[in-house]
């Protein structure tokens, strides 16, 4: 399906964070003028923000990102049924209930991750497929390297809500990848979506 400009505004706020206009003109293929029209528009309606930053000798340049409007934009799966849902476990079973619930989705997820990663000889093959995986559950994930580490990143987080209410999520999260990619590599998370972030972001050594 095709998208108009805004909607492909919105998805590069998404996955790029903070961006300028003129490297969101490059990536529309449209002047700076049109661009700079299109942010205006979406910032009146609330679905962006902007911020100046001074680089080296000249005017400050204008960088645009996702307002929580412009965020909004992107599903959060059944969020408020999984709230209610936690918030209902928390008050009639306690946190430990919460935690069990957790750790037994997350073993499933590790099982099922497991089993399509499988094969993969290489911490390349291994990022490849589980990027794959997270992106078909909308996650938006990618990863690159970088001075010889590897990073994860995840640009969106389809149970947000969720993770918000609960940090056990998160958490379990960290330790399913951590498994996945093998004990012979550390792995941190360095940029966190709930903590304001624009993106989870997992830096991996060796």
């Amino acid at each position: 399906m095709k998208r108009n400009v805004s909607d492909r505004i919105l998805l590069i706020l998404k996955k790029g964070g903070e961006v300028s206009v003129a490297a969101l003109a490059a990536e529309l293929g449209i002047t700076k003028e049109g661009a700079r029209l299109h942010l205006l528009k979406l910032a009146e309606q609330h679905y962006v923000k902007s911020t100046q930053k001074t680089e080296g000798v000249g005017r400050p340049i204008t960088y645009y990102s996702l307002s929580k409007k412009g965020q909004s934009e992107f599903p959060d799966a059944h969020a408020t049924v999984t709230v209610e849902l936690l918030r209902s476990v928390k008050k009639l079973l306690g946190d430990n209930a919460v935690d069990l619930m957790i750790t037994e989705r997350e073993q499933q997820v590790h099982q099922r991750y497991e089993q399509e990663i499988e094969g993969s000889k290489s911490l390349e093959e291994r990022l490849e497929r589980l990027c794959a995986i997270r992106s078909a559950e909308g996650y938006m994930a990618e990863w690159r390297t970088e001075n010889g580490d590897y990073f994860l990143i995840q640009n969106h987080c389809p149970i947000g809500a969720a993770a918000n209410e609960c940090g056990g999520f998160c958490r379990a999260e960290l330790a399913n990848f951590k498994r996945l990619i093998g004990s012979e590599f550390e792995m941190e998370r360095v940029h966190h979506l709930m903590s304001g972030a624009n993106h989870c972001v997992y830096k991996i050594t060796s």
